[in-house]
């Protein structure tokens, strides 16, 4: 299909250089010849360098150093950081060690990040030992069938990366690089796939290129992962990045421009921005914060979502109303934020019981109140029983400060750094420099498309 004027000159601004290329591919080059030569290692790059789908400037490279399925997990780890070490020390780069399922190294060597990833070398995706094991098989179905449309993959990821809905790490839930893949595959080029996701995109969308699904899935998007027929690769897609990217495809269809493709500057508030935009809001934000659980995001950031709705019942059952939550994992510390239309409650609240005329239920209900105190009851009223009691907590800041957290259902990690302790901020003592771009994106809270669409009248 014919690309516009537009996409074109998009294009000519995100397809990497021949440069680019070229010094990528010297520097991959010469650390696979390394591993090979020194090592006796085989490795492969995968990723989107590998496949040629990067945009110009994006310099991750992932290099998967294979070892045989037959060697224990715990020695795979140990070789594989021993030897990914030693490359670093060769070409006097920097790394730091980081964690999926097993260990591996995060590096910088000359200009690059690179990723130097221990995985089994085994015979199909459906034999693998470990999640990183399916990588290389999705550079291998990718490459040979992506060439003809590369310049398709590039504007889908630059797209998405504009309207803020790349990444499939657990903060952004959003499409992985492999997933834009598929879809471009699929649809056969990036417009033929936005008009499907503006015309067509519904929650439980099902695709499969292979034809091969062998169980049902229940996330908002299915893609059917070619190479395995047990996974969903848009497993990470949350139903809001989905809806998010049908408006995205709809606005675009509709008034197409530069703005689509343009990654927008981080926007942050200042301290008295968020007392201001408190004022006119008329609410009260809580924050609380504690130290960062020792675990990569993928770990934590789950931990703080299920934390943020945990406490939020909590506040609810307590007669807080709770309007948006949102949390932030920081190097040293996380923090919890709750936006409430109220801080304070009366003390009293009202209990409603069991029917009178359901015997049992109706006396253990009366029974349980005559040996408490009760401020009123109990009583029958329309039927029922009822009672008026105290309410333990009559401010927020009291129960967010108090040991009754810790018996929600918090995220495990979280709890355990929870127990060490935790600091409780209220308004615009919420706010410090590190979180001001994180307060920026929580009140601004628009659609990417509706972002856009404003940028324009302006």
């Amino acid at each position: 299909m014919t690309r516009t004027r537009l996409e074109e000159d998009v294009l000519s601004r995100i397809r990497p250089t021949p440069e680019e290329v070229r010094h990528i591919r010297a520097i991959s080059d010469e650390i696979i010849r390394y591993l090979r030569e020194v090592h006796n290692r085989p490795a492969m790059v995968v990723g989107s360098v590998a496949r040629g789908t990067f945009v110009r400037g994006d310099r991750d490279l992932d290099i998967f150093m294979l070892f045989s399925p037959d060697l224990p997990r715990d020695d795979l780890a140990e070789q594989g950081i021993t030897i990914a070490r030693n490359v670093v020390d060769h070409f006097e780069g920097t790394a730091v060690e980081k964690y999926a399922e097993h260990p591996y190294l995060n590096a910088r060597l000359y200009d690059l990040d690179c990723d130097l990833v221990p995985c089994y070398h085994v015979a199909s995706a459906q034999e693998i030992k470990s999640a990183v094991d399916r990588t290389p098989f999705h550079t291998l179905y990718i490459t040979p069938r992506i060439p003809s449309l590369v310049d398709d993959a590039l504007l889908l990821k630059q797209f998405t990366k504009a309207g803020g809905v790349y990444g499939s790490d657990h903060m952004t839930e959003g499409f992985s690089g492999y997933l834009c893949e598929l879809l471009i595959l699929y649809y056969g080029g990036f417009r033929p796939l936005i008009e499907a996701a503006a015309g067509a995109w519904r929650p439980g969308c099902l695709i499969d290129p292979e034809d091969h699904r062998t169980r049902s899935f229940d996330e908002p998007l299915v893609v059917v992962d070619p190479t395995d027929p047990n996974r969903n690769v848009a497993a990470a897609l949350s139903l809001d990045r989905m809806c998010e990217f049908i408006e995205l495809a709809r606005a675009y269809l509709a008034s197409p421009s530069e703005a689509f493709f343009t990654c927008r500057q981080p926007v942050s508030l200042k301290r008295n921005q968020v007392r201001m935009i408190l004022e006119e809001r008329g609410t009260a934000l809580y924050l609380l914060s504690f130290a960062t659980p020792a675990y990569v995001p993928d770990t934590v950031v789950p931990q703080l979502r299920k934390s943020l709705s945990a406490i939020s019942d909590l506040l609810e059952r307590n007669g807080f109303h709770v309007n948006r939550t949102d949390c932030y994992m920081g190097a040293a510390v996380s923090v919890l934020l709750f936006e409430l239309f109220n801080e304070t409650v009366p003390p009293v609240v009202r209990h409603i019981g069991p029917p009178v005329w359901n015997g049992g239920n109706a006396e253990k209900f009366v029974r349980k109140y005559l040996d408490g105190s009760p401020l009123s009851g109990p009583f029958i009223e329309d039927g029922r029983y009822a009672v008026e009691i105290r309410r333990p907590y009559t401010k927020v800041a009291d129960l967010l400060s108090s040991e009754f957290l810790l018996d929600a259902a918090l995220g495990k990690h979280v709890r355990k750094s929870m127990t060490a302790g935790w600091e409780v901020k209220t308004g615009e003592d919420c706010w410090n420099e590190d979180l001001s771009v994180f307060f920026a994106t929580f009140f601004e809270r628009s659609g990417p498309a509706v972002r856009i669409m404003r940028l324009g009248r302006e």
